[in-house]
Protein backbone atom coordinates (compact mmCIF):
# COMPACT_ATOMS: atom_id res chain seq x y z
CA UNK A 1 0.00 0.00 0.00
CA UNK A 2 1.81 3.48 -1.02
CA UNK A 3 1.02 6.41 1.14
CA UNK A 4 1.77 9.69 -1.15
CA UNK A 5 0.91 12.81 0.55
CA UNK A 6 0.53 16.35 -0.51
CA UNK A 7 0.06 18.79 1.90
CA UNK A 8 -0.15 22.44 1.77
CA UNK A 9 0.16 22.78 5.06
CA UNK A 10 3.52 25.34 4.48
CA UNK A 11 3.64 27.93 1.74
CA UNK A 12 6.99 28.45 0.57
CA UNK A 13 9.47 31.24 1.39
CA UNK A 14 7.15 31.28 5.22
CA UNK A 15 8.63 29.79 8.34
CA UNK A 16 4.89 30.12 9.92
CA UNK A 17 2.00 27.25 8.45
CA UNK A 18 -0.58 28.43 6.48
CA UNK A 19 -3.77 28.17 8.08
CA UNK A 20 -6.02 28.19 5.22
CA UNK A 21 -6.43 24.55 4.61
CA UNK A 22 -4.92 20.99 5.45
CA UNK A 23 -4.70 18.86 2.06
CA UNK A 24 -3.98 15.23 1.90
CA UNK A 25 -3.65 12.72 -1.22
CA UNK A 26 -3.91 8.72 -0.67
CA UNK A 27 -3.45 6.08 -2.29
CA UNK A 28 -5.99 3.90 -1.52
CA UNK A 29 -6.04 -0.15 -2.30
CA UNK A 30 -9.79 -0.11 -2.56
CA UNK A 31 -12.66 0.68 -5.06
CA UNK A 32 -13.84 4.06 -5.17
CA UNK A 33 -17.21 2.55 -4.21
CA UNK A 34 -15.08 1.21 -1.28
CA UNK A 35 -13.71 3.95 -0.36
CA UNK A 36 -17.09 6.28 -0.66
CA UNK A 37 -18.75 4.00 2.15
CA UNK A 38 -15.98 3.60 4.02
CA UNK A 39 -15.77 7.77 4.59
CA UNK A 40 -19.73 7.99 4.01
CA UNK A 41 -21.17 5.57 6.28
CA UNK A 42 -21.19 5.79 10.66
CA UNK A 43 -20.69 2.65 10.94
CA UNK A 44 -17.29 2.39 8.49
CA UNK A 45 -15.95 6.07 9.54
CA UNK A 46 -16.28 5.10 13.89
CA UNK A 47 -13.80 2.17 12.49
CA UNK A 48 -10.92 4.90 11.65
CA UNK A 49 -11.88 8.22 12.84
CA UNK A 50 -14.16 8.75 15.58
CA UNK A 51 -15.79 6.60 18.81
CA UNK A 52 -18.91 6.90 17.65
CA UNK A 53 -20.60 8.48 14.38
CA UNK A 54 -24.39 9.11 13.89
CA UNK A 55 -25.86 10.58 10.50
CA UNK A 56 -27.31 10.24 7.50
CA UNK A 57 -25.13 10.41 4.48
CA UNK A 58 -27.46 13.21 2.46
CA UNK A 59 -26.88 16.24 1.62
CA UNK A 60 -28.42 19.24 4.06
CA UNK A 61 -28.89 16.30 6.75
CA UNK A 62 -27.12 17.03 10.18
CA UNK A 63 -25.69 14.57 12.75
CA UNK A 64 -23.17 13.83 14.92
CA UNK A 65 -19.39 12.43 15.77
CA UNK A 66 -17.91 11.42 19.07
CA UNK A 67 -14.18 11.34 20.43
CA UNK A 68 -12.80 9.96 23.38
CA UNK A 69 -9.53 9.21 24.21
CA UNK A 70 -8.53 9.53 20.45
CA UNK A 71 -8.61 13.27 20.86
CA UNK A 72 -6.42 13.67 23.88
CA UNK A 73 -9.37 15.77 25.24
CA UNK A 74 -9.38 13.45 28.35
CA UNK A 75 -13.19 13.13 27.90
CA UNK A 76 -15.63 12.23 25.23
CA UNK A 77 -16.86 15.01 23.26
CA UNK A 78 -19.71 15.27 20.40
CA UNK A 79 -19.10 17.28 17.68
CA UNK A 80 -22.00 18.20 15.66
CA UNK A 81 -21.55 18.30 11.87
CA UNK A 82 -23.77 18.90 8.40
CA UNK A 83 -23.78 16.60 5.31
CA UNK A 84 -22.52 19.44 2.72
CA UNK A 85 -22.43 17.10 -0.34
CA UNK A 86 -22.93 13.65 -0.74
CA UNK A 87 -21.69 12.07 -4.50
CA UNK A 88 -21.37 8.94 -4.09
CA UNK A 89 -17.96 7.45 -5.28
CA UNK A 90 -17.23 10.86 -6.35
CA UNK A 91 -17.34 13.64 -2.66
CA UNK A 92 -18.63 13.43 0.59
CA UNK A 93 -18.39 16.59 2.35
CA UNK A 94 -19.05 18.20 5.59
CA UNK A 95 -19.00 20.68 7.83
CA UNK A 96 -17.96 20.21 11.72
CA UNK A 97 -18.17 22.43 14.56
CA UNK A 98 -16.75 22.17 18.81
CA UNK A 99 -19.72 23.93 20.06
CA UNK A 100 -23.23 24.06 20.09
CA UNK A 101 -24.03 25.84 16.95
CA UNK A 102 -25.11 23.73 13.99
CA UNK A 103 -22.12 23.29 11.99
CA UNK A 104 -22.51 26.39 8.84
CA UNK A 105 -20.10 28.52 6.64
CA UNK A 106 -18.63 31.04 9.31
CA UNK A 107 -18.91 29.01 12.06
CA UNK A 108 -17.10 25.61 11.14
CA UNK A 109 -15.01 23.44 9.03
CA UNK A 110 -15.01 21.98 5.73
CA UNK A 111 -13.77 18.65 5.50
CA UNK A 112 -14.15 17.16 1.51
CA UNK A 113 -13.09 13.97 0.35
CA UNK A 114 -12.46 13.86 -3.38
CA UNK A 115 -12.35 10.33 -4.70
CA UNK A 116 -10.83 9.17 -7.89
CA UNK A 117 -10.76 5.48 -9.65
CA UNK A 118 -7.01 4.47 -10.77
CA UNK A 119 -5.63 1.16 -11.94
CA UNK A 120 -9.07 0.53 -13.76
CA UNK A 121 -11.38 1.62 -10.59
CA UNK A 122 -9.46 -1.06 -8.39
CA UNK A 123 -7.71 1.58 -6.59
CA UNK A 124 -8.46 5.24 -5.49
CA UNK A 125 -6.60 8.31 -5.12
CA UNK A 126 -8.02 10.34 -2.27
CA UNK A 127 -7.98 13.84 -1.30
CA UNK A 128 -8.81 15.10 1.95
CA UNK A 129 -8.95 18.72 1.99
CA UNK A 130 -9.86 20.86 5.48
CA UNK A 131 -11.04 24.22 5.17
CA UNK A 132 -12.24 27.14 7.11
CA UNK A 133 -9.80 28.02 9.39
CA UNK A 134 -9.58 31.29 8.84
CA UNK A 135 -13.19 31.99 8.42
CA UNK A 136 -14.17 30.87 11.93
CA UNK A 137 -12.93 34.45 13.24
CA UNK A 138 -10.19 32.98 15.46
CA UNK A 139 -6.76 35.02 16.49
CA UNK A 140 -3.76 34.17 14.60
CA UNK A 141 -2.53 32.05 17.26
CA UNK A 142 -6.04 30.12 17.84
CA UNK A 143 -5.88 29.61 14.27
CA UNK A 144 -2.53 28.59 14.19
CA UNK A 145 -2.88 25.79 17.26
CA UNK A 146 -6.18 24.72 15.87
CA UNK A 147 -4.61 24.41 12.15
CA UNK A 148 -1.34 22.07 13.97
CA UNK A 149 -3.71 20.05 15.81
CA UNK A 150 -5.68 19.19 12.69
CA UNK A 151 -2.26 18.39 10.87
CA UNK A 152 -1.48 16.26 13.59
CA UNK A 153 -4.80 14.64 13.92
CA UNK A 154 -5.49 13.84 10.02
CA UNK A 155 -1.49 12.86 10.13
CA UNK A 156 -3.02 9.59 12.28
CA UNK A 157 -6.57 8.96 10.97
CA UNK A 158 -6.06 9.06 7.34
CA UNK A 159 -3.22 5.70 7.24
CA UNK A 160 -6.37 4.82 9.57
CA UNK A 161 -8.97 5.17 6.82
CA UNK A 162 -6.13 3.78 4.00
CA UNK A 163 -5.36 0.65 6.39
CA UNK A 164 -9.28 0.06 6.91
CA UNK A 165 -10.25 0.48 3.68
CA UNK A 166 -7.82 -2.06 2.16
CA UNK A 167 -8.54 -4.32 4.95
CA UNK A 168 -12.27 -4.57 3.47
CA UNK A 169 -10.96 -5.11 0.12
CA UNK A 170 -9.29 -8.14 1.79
CA UNK A 171 -11.20 -9.64 3.30
CA UNK A 172 -14.24 -9.89 0.88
Amino acid sequence: MSDHTHSSDHTPGTAEPEQGSITRTLEIEASPETVYEVISQPGHMAKWWPEQADFTSQAGETGTLVFGESCGCGQAETVPLTIVEADPHRRFSFRWVYDESPAAPGNSLLVTFDIAPRRGAQASTVTMTESGFRERGWSEAVARAEHRDHVQGWGVFLPRLQSYAAELVSAA
